[in-house]
Formats: structure tokens, C-alpha cells, sequence
């Protein structure tokens, strides 16, 4: 087989070019997806500014199987041409945490650990080499996670189903969401709109969001998924607001998706005594004016969120080819391989303004 990819490679900091690869021999248990579009994660902004070993980043991946070995085939169920959405997980399978519907946190692809395997993020060196999505072809590692996506659905909506799915996961599945409840959501990026509609689908009876000045066409997105409220923190005091629209008690659920160094603080002086804070965003350093004791007073849980299971993101996908909400809203930005930096940049504020969801498309 000598047919050739090109891939955006990413070396040291901030710098990514194109470069060719051979497409790799299919052993039986593994196979290759051909791309059709990969989304620009938040993750990916941070990973970038980051001296890290060659790599081909995107892991919010849609294709096709272009090939696939028999014992693969077998195994996952799939076919040659079949559309997919690929997980960045590549989890062992095997352990307790696999065993349990936990495949997330398994230390196989834990991505803090140095030799792990995950889309994206595994190195180049590792072969055969095409282990992220900004890349014409991927390689599909025997252990790989995928989810049907329907021929009908737009390459770029699919791609979401991934930033979605830690809506459903943190705001539902983790955060029992659901009538009855408010449900605050800090930051109005893809994560936080994401929130937004998980709460409106699980059918929450307040939904507020906030961020900056600077969000503006954002916060508009949050309230044509159904927001009810929204707060510019940087024009009206956060807890007054939220205080003035729950009547005095707080939310019952506060979702902190902007990770700022007072956004956890903030969040905890929104919510009511006995209610949720969920961390789906940490601040590079110590949260500014946290202190335990006032979890303590307010009898306040405090739980971190990280990730999405398979059944948060087979809920995405089917919120997504349902049409129920206008997703094209999001998906700002489009570009070809030879402009991820330009892409990268952009979710990081940095490169093309007023991105929430960028995408790459290989074969533009």
C-alpha cells in the first residue's frame, strides 16, 4: 500500500505544519477512518501552548471506515463505509473502572500519564503515527469507542457530539438536572451552551447562564437554546442577580464551565443551602477567596466533572439529529488542514474572532 496522508503536525509550542505520512497496513484487529470533519476542543487550546513530543491533535472526530481488518470488523460491529464518531478514549477494556462504565478515567488513556493512548494526544513516534482527526486519514486502535452517526447528519454537527456530551454528563448524568430544579452555568463557550441544552432537555424550570462583555453573541446562543436568564457579570453583580431571580434562594445546581480564578467562588455564593456545585473548569491556580468552610456552612456539595460516558454522547447524537435545537449557531468556524494553527488559535481568542465551535476539514 503506498498511498500517502497529509496531517497537521504539531511540534513544540504554538506551531503545527503539514506533513505526509504513509497510510499504515490494517492489521486484522484495527482499521482507518477517513475524516470528514474534527472539531477544535478547548483542551486543544491548552494543549497547544505546551512543549509536547510531535502529534496530530484533533479527537473530535467524524468519518468513514475506509478499512478495516476481519477480527475488528467482528468485534465492533462495523463495516467498510460506515459513519462514525470516534471517542478520544482508547480505554483497556479490561480493568475495573473499563468493567464498570468508567472507561474514561482508565489509566490506559489517561492523558496525564506519560505513554498513554488517546486520540490527539499520542505522539507521533508511537506508530503508526495517525492518531488524531487534523489529518486526511486516522488510524483506529483495536480499542477504539465509536457511535453511529446517520448519513443525514452534517459532518460539523456530529463532530459536537463530544462537547455535548459533557453537557448531558455533567448537567444530567452527574448533576440530576431535571423539573423542578435551577440550574446555574458559568461561561458560555461550547461547554457551558452545551449545559445549556442538557438542563432545557431534562427539562430544569430555570436555566441561567453568564459570562463577560465580550460574550454577548454567545449569551444570545445560550438564549436560543432556551436559556431563561442571562447575566453579564462584568454590568451586574452575579449572586444579586441570581438571588433576584430565584426570590432570594440560589440554584440548586451551579455548573462552573469558565474555570476562572473566581468562578468557583461565585458559584458557591449562588447556590442554596444543600444544593450542587459542579467544577467542569479549574483555574491554573488556587481559586481566589475559596474557603471550605463555607461549603461547610451551606451544607454545599462540591463535585468535579470531567468527561463524557457513552451514554452522554449517544444522547448528544441523538439531540443533534433530532433538530430540536439550532446547532448551526455554534459551529462558527471552518478550516482546511493547512490552516489549524489559524484554527487552534481561534478557540483560544488568539486567531479568526467570535469562534465557540471550530471545525477541520481535511479535504477542503
Amino acid at each position: 500500500m503506498n498511498e500517502k496522508v497529509l496531517a497537521a503536525t504539531t511540534f513544540g509550542a504554538m506551531k503545527t505544519e503539514i506533513r505526509e505520512y504513509p497510510l499504515p497496513e490494517v492489521p486484522p484487529d484495527a482499521g482507518i477512518l477517513k475524516i470528514e470533519a474534527a472539531g477544535v476542543c478547548g483542551s486543544d487550546w491548552q494543549a497547544y501552548q505546551s512543549d509536547r513530543p510531535p502529534r496530530i491533535m484533533g479527537h473530535e472526530n467524524v468519518g468513514r471506515i475506509y478499512r478495516i481488518g476481519a477480527i475488528a470488523a467482528k468485534r465492533w460491529g462495523l463495516s467498510e463505509g460506515d459513519r462514525v464518531a470516534l471517542e478520544e478514549y482508547l480505554p483497556c477494556g479490561r480493568c475495573s473502572l473499563c468493567r464498570s462504565g468508567e472507561f474514561r478515567l482508565c489509566e490506559q488513556t489517561e492523558a496525564r500519564r506519560p505513554g498513554a493512548f488517546r486520540y490527539g494526544t499520542t505522539p507521533v513516534s508511537e506508530k503508526p503515527g495517525l492518531w488524531g482527526g487534523f489529518s486526511q486519514f486516522q488510524y483506529l486502535h483495536p480499542d477504539s469507542v465509536f457511535h453511529r452517526v446517520p448519513d443525514e447528519t452534517p459532518a460539523e454537527l456530529a463532530a459536537l457530539c463530544l462537547p455535548l456530551g459533557n453537557g448531558f454528563q455533567w448537567t444530567y448524568l452527574d448533576g440530576r438536572a431535571g423539573p423542578g430544579k435551577t440550574v446555574l452555568i458559568q461561561g458560555p463557550g461550547q461547554q457551558g451552551l452545551a449545559c445549556v441544552i442538557a438542563a432545557k432537555v431534562a427539562g430544569a424550570d430555570c436555566v441561567i447562564v453568564s459570562g463577560l462583555s465580550r460574550d454577548k453573541v454567545r449569551l444570545e446562543i445560550a438564549k436560543a437554546f432556551g436559556a431563561d436568564h442571562i447575566v453579564d457579570v462584568e454590568q451586574n453583580d452575579l449572586e444579586e442577580s441570581v438571588r433576584a431571580i430565584t426570590g432570594g434562594s440560589g440554584v440548586d445546581i451551579s455548573i462552573d464551565t469558565a474555570g476562572a480564578a473566581d468562578t468557583l467562588v461565585k458559584a458557591m455564593q449562588a447556590t442554596r443551602k444543600n444544593g450542587l456545585v459542579l467544577l467542569a473548569a479549574a483555574p491554573a491556580g488556587a481559586s481566589e477567596g475559596f474557603h471550605a468552610s463555607k461549603l461547610l456552612a451551606g451544607r454545599i456539595t462540591l463535585k468535579a466533572c470531567r468527561g463524557h460516558s457513552y451514554e452522554s454522547v449517544e444522547l448528544a447524537l441523538r439531540y443533534i439529529t433530532s433538530g430540536r435545537f439550532p446547532l448551526h449557531l455554534m459551529t462558527t468556524h471552518r478550516f482546511g488542514l493547512a490552516d489549524v494553527d489559524l484554527a487552534v488559535r481561534s478557540v483560544g481568542g488568539q486567531g479568526a474572532p467570535g469562534a465557540v465551535h471550530v471545525t477541520v476539514l481535511p479535504w477542503t
